[in-house]
């Protein structure tokens, strides 16, 4: 049996999507700026992906962005935002848990003389509203806080935080991460006062190497990458057509029976928590139940390096991470595990499960029997 159990990381596309995008590549492939027929006839699926993103998230079509994927939109996000605003203040603030998206660009801009402040979280890994209210200040000129972290699955008080910093300085702009949370949960940023929003396709049964950035319109950002003036100046560059539409066409399919799967998943979700929890020394990071993400559960298994417990299930037909796909050939500890107050000891004994509407209830009852199995034989020959 094969077991995909990194949907954290990437999912498989939906085989409508890839019909989808295989008709635009050799049948409908205009440019969209083409004004002849076959650029008209590209041109329908920009409007097509505008209006269903749209419609989704509850915004103006113009404030729908296209990109090559979650990371570029946080780029654009953070950096356009930063260099727009810096006249009204040099001030940032994000979370010790972010995506390295958001990290690394907040270095960054570190290195460009903005000041940033990241917050604690808990050990479930949930910030503080106190510590953000304190935290911002009449130079605070954007806030960036994910809503779904991709590591432990937290989910954050968004529609709070949001509130909060408009209410302290409304005009803060604030940002959010749901690469990991579109999709599995509805997003609206206008009544969760959410200037700007990022969100990836492979995520959810998409193509790779697109994404979106929802952009409140009236919101400062100036462009990081100049050339045609596609996408209104934001985002120059030829739109990456079958991607687009095919993120269009996954995020349709995903949305119309969301409840039904997520319900599914956090029941799954629940079967392997127990069957993790029932091995000797195991603990469970982040949040329990419906606190937490349904797609992701994030484990450590003492006197068991994750690298080897990985590999071991992998002999077995079972796929899982050991963290961050972004970060896995890394060889630093995980920033979010630091932070949410893992031992050190098990920073490196940490496997991330990530589940997905395909998953099954017999995938996940493989997974615990053989887990019962290897991790005994593992520490035993650790000890040895």
């Amino acid at each position: 049996m094969e077991v995909y159990l990194d949907n954290s990381a990437t999912t498989a596309c939906f085989e409508e999507v890839a019909q989808l995008m295989h008709k635009i590549l050799c049948e409908d492939y205009g440019n969209p700026s083409s004004l002849h027929h076959k650029g008209v006839e590209a041109e329908a699926y920009l409007r097509y992906a505008n209006e269903t993103f749209a419609r989704l998230l509850k915004v103006n079509e113009k404030e729908i962005f296209f990109t090559s994927g979650g990371t570029e939109s946080d780029n654009i996000a953070l950096i356009g935002a930063a260099m727009a605003n810096h006249r009204t203040g040099r001030h940032l603030i994000t979370t010790k848990i972010e995506h390295p998206a958001v990290l690394q660009t907040m270095a960054y801009l570190e290195d460009q003389g903005f000041e940033v402040t990241y917050l604690s979280v808990d050990r479930q890994g949930r910030i503080s509203l106190e510590e953000l209210e304190q935290a911002v200040r009449p130079d605070t000129i954007l806030v960036s806080i994910m809503h779904t972290n991709n590591e432990i699955g937290t989910l954050q008080p968004i529609a709070e935080a949001g509130a909060l910093i408009k209410r302290k300085n409304p005009a803060t702009l604030f940002h959010v991460d749901a690469v990991q949370g579109f999709g599995k949960t509805h997003i609206y940023p206008g009544k969760m006062h959410i200037d700007l929003l990022s969100a990836s396709g492979h995520k959810l049964h998409g193509p790779k190497g697109i994404g979106i950035l929802y952009m409140r319109e009236g919101a400062k950002v100036r462009p990081i990458t100049y050339g045609g003036g596609q996408q209104r100046g934001l985002r120059s560059g030829t739109e990456n057509l079958p991607g687009i539409a095919g993120f269009a066409k996954a995020a349709e399919m995903v949305y119309q029976d969301m409840e039904i799967d997520v319900d599914r998943m956090y029941a799954l979700r629940e079967e392997l928590t127990k069957g993790v929890r029932s091995l000797d020394d195991v603990i469970i990071n982040g949040c329990p139940g419906r606190e937490g993400a349904a797609h992701i559960v994030s484990a450590s298994f003492r006197g068991v390096r994750s690298e080897v417990l990985l590999h071991a299930l992998e002999e077995r037909g079972i796929y899982v991470s050991a963290g961050s796909a972004c970060a896995a050939h890394k060889p630093q500890p995980s920033a979010t595990l630091k932070a949410v107050g893992v031992e050190k000891e098990l920073l490196e004994s940490t496997i991330r499960f990530s589940l997905s509407g395909f998953t099954t209830g017999e995938e996940i009852a493989y997974t615990c029997r053989n887990l019962e199995e290897i991790v005994p034989k593992l520490r035993r020959y650790t000890r040895h």
